[in-house]
Order: C-alpha cells, then sequence, then structure tokens
C-alpha cells in the first residue's frame, strides 16, 4: 500500500532498524522491489532519479508504483520518494504528482546557494505536507560503477550540517560521510561524524551509496543514527548481470517475458537480504 514517507520513518525510529530506498528504472524493478518487500514483509520506500522520471514519464512512473503498491505489495508499506532532484522544476512537479518526499541535491553549490535552494523547496513542499532530504557534502561515484579505489571522496563539515539543517528546516539530511555511489574498495563510514550530526540535528539521517560498504559498518552506522539507506547499484548489477547471463543461455528466445522474468527474481533476492541487514524484516 502507498504510505507517506513519515510514517514509515516514525516506525523505524522507535524499534531501531533502518529503511531500504531502492532505486528503480521501469515495471520489473517496481516489480522486484514490491515482491521483496511483500516476502520479507518489511516497509520499503521506492525511489527514482530524474532519469528515471524522464525515461518513464512522470505521470506513468507515479501511476506504476501506487498501482504496484496497492496490488502486489497491498500488505506493506511503500512510501515514493524523488533521490538526487537537482532541477527545481522537476522537484516540484514530483511533489504535484503525488510524492510523499522528495530531495533537493544542491550539494554542488556553496552552502548559502544550497541553503536557499533548499528553503524554497522546503516552502513549497510542507504547504503539501510532503517531506524533503537536503544534502550537504557531494557524494560522488556513480550508480552502476565498480571496483577499484575512488580518490577524493567528499567529507562533510559537521557544523555545516548542523547551521544547513537549522536553516533549511529540512525532515531528512544526507550527508557525505565517507560513502559513494557504486561499489569501490576505500568506501567507509566515519561514525564519529555521523553520530554528531545526528545528536545535534535530531533529523532522519539518509545514509547515501549503502550498496559498496561492509555490512557490519552498515549494522553499526544503524545504531549510531541512520534511518534510511539508499541502494542503487545493486539492484541495477542484479538486474542486468542476470538479463545479460539469461539471454546468453536463451540465445533463441523471443518472449521478453521469459527473457525479463529472472531479473525480477534477483532484484527481489537483493531487497529481502537487505531488509534483513537493515533489520526491517517483519516489521511491516
Amino acid at each position: 500500500m502507498i504510505a507517506h514517507i513519515k510514517n514509515i520513518v516514525k516506525n523505524a525510529e522507535l524499534r531501531g532498524y533502518a529503511i531500504g530506498a531502492f532505486n528503480i528504472h521501469g515495471l520489473e524493478s517496481v516489480l522486484g522491489v514490491a515482491r521483496g518487500a511483500v516476502k520479507a514483509q518489511s516497509p520499503a520506500i521506492i525511489q527514482v532519479s530524474e532519469g528515471a522520471v524522464e525515461y518513464i514519464g512522470l505521470q506513468n512512473l507515479a501511476y506504476l508504483v501506487s498501482v504496484v503498491a496497492e496490488s502486489t505489495a497491498k500488505a506493506v508499506p511503500i512510501a515514493l520518494h524523488l533521490d538526487h532532484g537537482k532541477n527545481f522544476d522537476m522537484v516540484i512537479a514530483c511533489i504535484n504528482a503525488g510524492f510523499s518526499s522528495v530531495h533537493i541535491d544542491g550539494s554542488h553549490l556553496s552552502l548559502q546557494e544550497n541553503i536557499e535552494l533548499t528553503k524554497k523547496v522546503v516552502s513549497y513542499a510542507h504547504k503539501k505536507k510532503v517531506w524533503v532530504q537536503g544534502e550537504i557534502g557531494a557524494i560522488i561515484g556513480g550508480h552502476g560503477s565498480a571496483g577499484g579505489v575512488l580518490k577524493g571522496i567528499p567529507i562533510a563539515d559537521a557544523d555545516e550540517v548542523i547551521q544547513f539543517v537549522n536553516e533549511t528546516k529540512v525532515d531528512t539530511i544526507a550527508a557525505a560521510i565517507g560513502t559513494a555511489h557504486g561499489v569501490y574498495k576505500n568506501e567507509d563510514i566515519i561514525i564519529p561524524l555521523l553520530r554528531k550530526i545526528k545528536k545535534e540535528t535530531g533529523k532522519t539521517f539518509v545514509l547515501h551509496g549503502g550498496s559498496g560498504v561492509d555490512d557490519a559498518k552498515i549494522k553499526q552506522a544503524i545504531r549510531s543514527g541512520v534511518n534510511i539507506i539508499n541502494i542503487g547499484s545493486d539492484i541495477k548489477f542484479a538486474f542486468s548481470n542476470t538479463l545479460k547471463q539469461t539471454c546468453k543461455n536463451n540465445k533463441k528466445e523471443t518472449d521478453p517475458r521469459k527473457l525479463l522474468g529472472p531479473s525480477i527474481d534477483a532484484i527481489e533476492k537483493v531487497v529481502i537480504e537487505k531488509m534483513r541487514l537493515f533489520g526491517s524484516f517483519k516489521k511491516a
């Protein structure tokens, strides 16, 4: 069922677990996340990038997620969220399309410019009862990238994060604390920085770049205040690697359903594994 992100997060904070926020790219990935959530009996966040919105179409996407949530996943709460919205008009359009949460990513701007942009979104969104995620410290890398060492992973300044939260009144905060988009050998989570941000702001903390972090560190981060964990690359890998292998093994197959079906199952498996790790398993 479609649920507001605030209700999903409230339960997670009260019961000490994190919610998985899974990036989707089409019907197959929406089904994979929804089926995984149902089997895990767990709440979930389905999130989309601006690229996914442009690929599927905003109204198509909002309707697709709503229908799947109210049919396939009617027994578990599903929230719809915009991930890394950098275009102001796109963010506003997603609010008007029924998203319960949007991410305005001004991390590439100066601190003051980021604050001003985020305040504009918050002012509009809160009138619609929509939550806003802000970001401090650009989270680099690329969804679907893997291998090697990523040089120059930015680290947010705690005082800037606190100032940003106080001035913008965002509902959730993402900050660069050692992770990256993709999967790299030198990713980490700076736990003392996370704890300081959580203590000083009291806001729901969103961990970006969750795909490339050691499981033990993820569990420690949840205990230290992480409430939402974004998973993008692992979804891409599960889908694309399975599809490539399926096509290789079935070169004469022409039925798209038979070629795509195993990729849905692969996403479902990843989602269930993450829900066990995050502690949301059987918490719906």
